[in-house]
C-alpha cells in the first residue's frame, strides 16, 4: 500500500464523515486523576468530529507531573442566627465563631464544641 499525502488522507477522511481540525491558542491542558495531576504545556490539539461524537488528540511538548490531590475548599453556608447561637453559647467574638463554624462545615454543635475545646 502507498503511503497517503495528507491532502489525500484529508480528502478520504471527509468522505468518509470524518472532520478534523487544529485547535489553536490552547495554552495548557490538565489530566486531573485521583492522586495526582498531569499539566500538559503548549499542546498540539486536533479533534476529530466523527458521526457526532468528538475525539480528543493532545499531543504534549513539555508535561509536569503533580503529585497529591488539590482539595476544593467548598463554600460553607450558615446563617446570622448560627453565627449569634454561637457567640451567646462560647463568649467568642464574631470573628472567632465565623472560623468555628467553616471548619466545622456550617455544623453548630461541632462548632461550639470546637471552641470549648480550644477554651480548656
Amino acid at each position: 500500500m502507498l503511503p497517503l499525502s495528507p491532502r489525500e488522507l484529508r480528502r478520504l477522511m471527509k468522505r468518509f464523515g470524518v472532520n478534523v481540525e487544529e485547535v489553536k491558542g490552547v495554552k495548557s491542558v490538565t489530566l486531573t486523576f485521583e492522586d495526582k495531576e498531569v499539566v500538559i504545556r503548549e499542546p498540539q490539539i486536533i479533534v476529530m468530529n466523527v458521526q457526532g461524537q468528538k475525539i480528543y488528540q493532545i499531543v504534549a511538548t513539555s508535561e509536569e507531573v503533580i503529585e497529591g490531590t488539590k482539595e476544593v475548599a467548598e463554600e460553607v453556608s450558615f446563617s446570622e442566627d448560627d453565627i449569634n447561637f454561637v457567640i451567646e453559647q462560647t463568649g467568642v467574638s464574631r470573628d472567632e465563631a465565623i472560623k468555628a463554624l467553616r471548619e466545622a462545615g456550617g455544623d453548630i454543635a461541632k462548632a461550639i464544641l470546637l471552641l470549648a475545646e480550644r477554651k480548656s
